[in-house]
């Protein structure tokens, strides 16, 4: 397993940006698959983007066009760029690392992070 701690998160304007920030510890973070999920105020978590050890990249069609998932292997970091934001896009938005399944899943994923707030007002 690796630890993971994001950062980034804040309080933004409709139609601004945030760039959230996971940082992994851990010598195998390459091996990885990366993903960010999200759970907004009463509602479950869902899915958001996720990025493979080959850098094949996914993403929920919600925000597909606006949030762009990389990652810097040699600084162990994933990086979630979120541009034209929405009220809707407010959650604690959640790290994650997995190293088998549908990237797309939860249970693929068996360390994560603990978690930063974006709120974005109208």
């Amino acid at each position: 397993q690796v630890q993971l701690v994001e950062s980034g998160g804040g309080l933004v304007q409709a139609g601004g940006s945030l760039r959230l920030s996971c940082a992994a510890s851990g010598r195998t973070f390459s091996d990885y698959s990366m993903g960010w999920f999200r759970q907004a105020p009463g509602k479950g978590r869902e899915f958001v983007a996720g990025i493979s050890w080959s850098d094949s990249t996914y993403y929920a069609d919600s925000v597909k066009g606006r949030f762009t998932i990389s990652r810097d292997n040699a600084k162990n970091t994933v990086y979630l760029q979120m541009n034209s934001l929405k009220p809707e896009d407010t959650a604690v938005y959640y790290c994650a690392a997995g190293r088998w399944g549908n990237i797309r899943l939860g249970e693929t994923y068996n360390s994560w992070g603990q978690g930063t707030r974006v709120t974005v007002s109208s």
